[in-house]
């Protein structure tokens, strides 16, 4: 998508603090945080929700999203608590139409979040 910010961020053309990447999944630092450590984590395709991909599409990509999550947060020492967060449409807090996971740390998270 050429209008996409996370696809530019993908391709290099939007400067990001990245933090992973692999063959299929890109996180970088969240520019509005909202916790000490606040990670976007994307996959390399766009794709605006998680109901626009098929079955088969959503159990290759999850696993891989989840992975990258669990190295980061090993590597991270995020053992004390984290919070993974997708938010689906404008009415759930979705800012930006790629398929993205906020990746919270480094701070009590209260309950219920919203």
């Amino acid at each position: 998508m050429n209008d996409c910010i996370f696809c530019k961020i993908v391709a290099g053309g939007i400067k990001s603090k990245i933090a992973y990447q692999d063959d299929n999944i890109v996180a970088f630092e969240d520019i509005a945080p909202q916790a000490p450590t606040h990670l976007l984590f994307i996959p390399r395709e766009h794709v605006d929700r998680i109901t626009e991909m098929g079955d088969a599409k959503i159990v290759s990509m999850i696993p891989k999203v989840f992975k990258a999550i669990a190295k980061v947060v090993s590597e991270k020492n995020m053992d004390s608590g984290y919070r993974v967060v997708l938010n689906q449409g404008s009415e759930a807090g979705q800012a930006v139409g790629h398929l993205h996971f906020h990746l919270l740390a480094g701070r009590r998270m209260s309950w219920p979040p919203g």
